[in-house]
């Protein structure tokens, strides 16, 4: 008994320290699954939620043609439709043809009041000639050039870091090179970006309305014709004499062949 009670009070330590090694691989390995768990849900994240909850680019345009009776009343109903919606006219051009006067309007106005404008300009109008809106999604393109942007930026830095770092002219030279090229990239998908950015937030309106004229073409009396064939025959009176005055030579020589061969025909009868 006594020899049994010495080798369970050896042994008895033995067990308690290595229980708490297990323990601990135990605990780090959960907490090594836990982190790797947490980052696998944060990468789903990033991949879908911003399909989800990120704003859509949308560029809305329309294009409008119609009839109007009164062109002055037609353009102060559009332009109080604008100035409810804050937009504002980008160009404003009128023409005259034969029988027919048109105005034609480029409107741009806060996305967020597109629908609510065309509804107010619709309203004082019975039918249109053409009536065409659209709307196109730029938003994974838009994605995509912040995504190329950043890149860009960011190898601008490295490559800034690497100038800093150079030790001679010809890495200088080749660093300052690929400076340029990564600058104009980057100064190419920021000008795209402010593109779509300006035609996602201002939508565009083409108005073109026009009213219908009972203008005829101007009648000539018969009087006036006659008159008119008289100053058309003395014309052409004037232009056959200048032409006369410009080959009298051969005239001359003309008048003379016939003299001459009119009395050689008669010493030829004697």
């Amino acid at each position: 008994m006594k020899l049994l009670s010495y080798l369970f009070i050896l042994v008895l330590p033995m067990m308690c320290s290595k229980a708490p090694s297990e323990n601990l691989n135990y605990v780090e390995s959960e907490m090594d699954s836990e982190v790797i768990f947490k980052e696998s849900s944060t990468l789903n994240g990033i991949i879908s939620v911003p399909s989800e909850t990120s704003d859509q680019k949308i560029i809305k345009e329309s294009y409008l043609r119609f009839e109007t009776q009164d062109l002055n009343k037609t353009y102060n109903q559009i332009k109080k439709a604008i100035n409810e919606n804050k937009g504002f006219i980008q160009d404003d051009n009128s023409n005259k043809s034969y029988n027919t006067i048109t105005r034609h309007l480029i409107i741009r106005v806060p996305t967020i009041g597109f629908q609510n404008t065309i509804d107010s300009i619709s309203k004082n109008i019975s039918y249109f000639d053409t009536k065409r809106i659209s709307a196109k999604d730029v938003t994974e393109e838009f994605i995509d050039l912040e995504a190329r942007l950043k890149a860009k930026q960011t190898l601008e830095k490295r490559y800034l870091e690497l100038l800093s770092k150079a030790k001679n002219v010809k890495e200088i030279l080749e660093i300052e090179r690929e400076l340029s090229n990564i600058r104009e990239e980057i100064e190419a998908k920021q000008g795209r970006l402010k593109y779509l950015e300006n035609k996602v937030s201002l939508s565009t309106l083409d108005i073109e309305f026009y009213k219908l004229t009972s203008e005829s073409p101007i009648t000539t009396s018969y009087g006036t014709k006659m008159w008119n064939a008289i100053k058309s025959g003395f014309n052409g009176l004037s232009i056959f004499l200048l032409g006369l005055l410009h080959i009298w030579p051969f005239i001359i020589i003309l008048v003379i062949v016939g003299f001459l061969i009119k009395k050689w025909i008669k010493k030829s009868k004697k």
